[in-house]
């Protein structure tokens, strides 16, 4: 089985994360075993990310009124169209390899997509697939946005889970491309407060449980957003 890594990146800016995704991009794909790491971030400052399918027309803020909110807006390589991530929202970039045959793209997505409709199940709340819409729905509204990129069959990217982030700053844009998709939380959904770290363990438990990855290995001395600020063009 393959081990997972674990690396809890506390609050941190969406760029030099992706540097770090792409150091342990490179590393995953040379190694001669197998291994598999998973990030996770609360973006700060939030950002508002472009994917390789994003339109123009689904940005409704001008990037000088997101400039003024403090908002980053960034291209990604992921899959998707446009999505928003910022403090509350717990964010998780596994980078692992996928088999051909065994674990292709959709395929991953889907066992992405079933690892948080289980962590859901644990809080009490029904999670479900829409069909054509990838991420995870309570009803009608989106609580878990997907999009995912495939280097040399090795993923990156992930997921955001919406815990206690402010929805609000979905009015920016029109969250994944679906115009009239609503958003909720799980503190919306829970009706209390929601802290993130009372999310983290068991969400790694329910994705190493469905992708088959571990032992689960906690990362000590773990890189927090002050340290994530060195990286960059040196990775």
């Amino acid at each position: 089985m393959t081990p997972l890594t674990v690396m809890d990146c506390g609050r941190a800016a969406y760029g030099p994360t992706l540097e770090l995704q792409k150091k342990l991009l490179r590393e995953v794909q040379s190694a001669a075993d197998d291994r598999a790491y998973l990030l996770l971030v609360e973006h700060d400052p939030a950002v508002i990310t472009l994917g390789r399918r994003a339109k123009a027309e689904h940005l409704l803020a001008s990037r000088e009124r997101l400039a003024e909110m403090g908002i980053e807006l960034a291209e990604a390589t992921r899959g998707g169209d446009i999505t928003y991530h910022g403090p509350g929202q717990l964010v998780g970039y596994p980078i692992l390899r996928l088999r051909p045959g065994q674990r292709p793209v959709h395929a991953y997505i889907r066992n992405l997509e079933e690892a948080l409709i289980r962590l859901l199940a644990r809080f009490g709340i029904e999670g479900r697939r829409i069909r054509g819409k990838t991420g995870v729905w309570v009803g009608e509204e989106k609580v878990a946005a997907i999009g995912v990129a495939v280097s040399r069959w090795t993923a990156y990217h992930g997921f955001a889970l919406n815990v206690a982030t402010d929805l609000s700053a979905f009015d920016l844009i029109v969250p994944c491309g679906i115009r009239g998709a609503r958003v909720t939380s799980l503190e919306q959904l829970l009706g209390r407060a929601v802290a993130i770290e009372e999310v983290k363990v068991p969400l790694v438990e329910c994705l190493a449980e469905t992708l088959g990855l571990g032992p689960v290995q906690r990362e000590m001395g773990v890189p927090q957003a002050t340290q994530l600020t060195g990286f960059g063009a040196n990775l």
